[in-house]
């Protein structure tokens, strides 16, 4: 084996980061309700830790991102990285999938809002994405609130009562897997301090939601399930399973307990997808498409920049066809289930659908699960039943998802066919 296998394959190690010991940690906010619940001691003493190990570092990867684009802006092309290409040849599997994300064949997303959390829950759909990233400067409260209201679904007694109607909602028998998506590495938490620096919004993310319900959910069979969105490397999915195997070490919990699900939605990251499975494949059980439409529209500016002719990208487009076939084929090979997102256009055709069919949509998904996608992701309570009828004639009666779809006699896939270069 190589020297580069090797060295990829030895164990996650914690990130050494020199600080002083008047390090300190401060949150600046007046105090707001459900604060002192949400941010108990133990949150805070684990959140100074993780700063103190895993804040440093992240400028770094920043500024890596930083290269990678300024190399792309004087006309070079993304394409598989020659430094890893053992990591691809070599036969290699990701831990597992627990038993209660092995069917994730709709999905749905929404915030973090207490109605909007019980009724994604309801909504029939197999997992349910509670998204921190839908507020791109989040208030104080909402943070709190959006932490607590995680917190009262994992102890399975969160409920609402409408102001103005009086009517009362709580959660149905069997609702949804729940699986917190943290905000990307890119964003800061400018409510929280390290060492007089606003720390990682991710690190707050990740902290306050395992530290608040990894008790509970392991009671119940279960586990911290999280959503890493924005990921551009494999060199930043490392620095992620550093800090999972940081806390599984600290809370003396089996390595690979704390589990994730990586959005490929930046172009970067379409061309690391294997290598990102491998270095997350203790905690990894899926890679997502992401925002189709944000990905497509990455490589159109990538190869204006360079100079290229381009094609029009939308849903139809060879590199889009090219990029989703990928993404199954490899998630296949390594057994992580391959989730599909849902483009721009698709999102456009949504919002003007109301009723329960939303038969212009169907096409889609019927492409989407007969490519051999798992499931599917909606942003739309209406959509869950027209997705789970679809994806449900093609996994079938009995099975969870796809994986036996290997896709092995697809051809290579070149760069050239995901920047789609006319």
């Amino acid at each position: 084996m190589t020297e580069q296998i090797a060295r990829l394959q030895e164990p996650a190690t914690r990130a050494v980061v020199t600080m002083t010991e008047s390090a300190c940690m401060q949150i600046l906010p007046n105090s707001v309700a459900g604060q002192n619940e949400v941010l108990s001691d133990g949150v805070k003493c684990l959140l100074k830790a993780l700063c103190k190990q895993f804040a440093a570092k992240v400028p770094v990867l920043l500024e890596k991102r930083k290269q990678k684009q300024l190399r792309t802006d004087l006309g070079e092309l993304p394409d598989f990285l020659p430094e890893t290409e053992d990591v691809r040849k070599q036969d290699w599997q990701i831990r597992g999938i627990p038993l209660d994300l092995q069917d994730r064949r709709v999905e749905i997303t929404a915030p973090t809002e207490r109605k909007t959390v019980i009724n994604a829950l309801n909504a029939n759909a197999k997992v349910f994405m509670a998204d921190f990233a839908d507020s791109l400067s989040p208030t104080w409260d909402q943070l709190i609130q959006g932490q607590l209201n995680l917190k009262d679904t994992v102890n399975g007694d969160i409920n609402y009562t409408d102001p103005d109607t009086g009517k009362f909602c709580g959660l149905k028998d069997n609702p949804a897997v729940l699986i917190c998506r943290v905000r990307g590495l890119h964003m800061l938490e400018k409510h929280v301090q390290y060492s007089n620096k606003a720390i990682p919004a991710s690190l707050f993310d990740f902290c306050v939601y395992f530290y608040n319900n990894y008790r509970k959910l392991l009671s119940k069979n279960s586990a911290p399930y999280f959503y890493i969105p924005k990921i551009e490397s494999h060199l930043e999915a490392r620095w992620w399973a550093e800090v999972f195997a940081f806390v599984e070490e600290r809370f003396c919990l089996q390595p690979g307990t704390i589990k994730c699900t990586c959005l490929i939605e930046t172009l970067p990251a379409v061309f690391e997808m294997e290598e990102i499975l491998f270095e997350l494949r203790a905690n990894i059980v899926a890679l997502n498409s992401g925002n189709l439409s944000s990905v497509m529209s990455d490589a159109e500016a990538v190869e204006t920049q360079a100079g290229k002719s381009v094609s029009r990208l939308n849903t139809d487009s060879s590199s889009l066809d090219a990029y989703e076939r990928l993404l199954i084929k490899t998630c296949h090979k390594r057994g992580a289930l391959a989730l599909a997102g849902t483009s721009t256009d698709d999102l456009t055709q949504m919002t003007a659908v109301k009723n329960a069919e939303c038969l212009s949509i169907n096409p889609v998904m019927e492409l989407k699960a007969r490519s051999g996608f798992d499931g599917i992701n909606v942003n739309y309570a209406q959509l869950v039943d027209t997705a789970m009828s679809v994806f449900n004639r093609y996994i079938g009666e009995g099975n969870t998802n796809q994986l036996h779809i290997t896709r092995d006699v697809d051809a290579p896939i070149r760069a050239q066919e995901l920047l789609a270069v006319v």
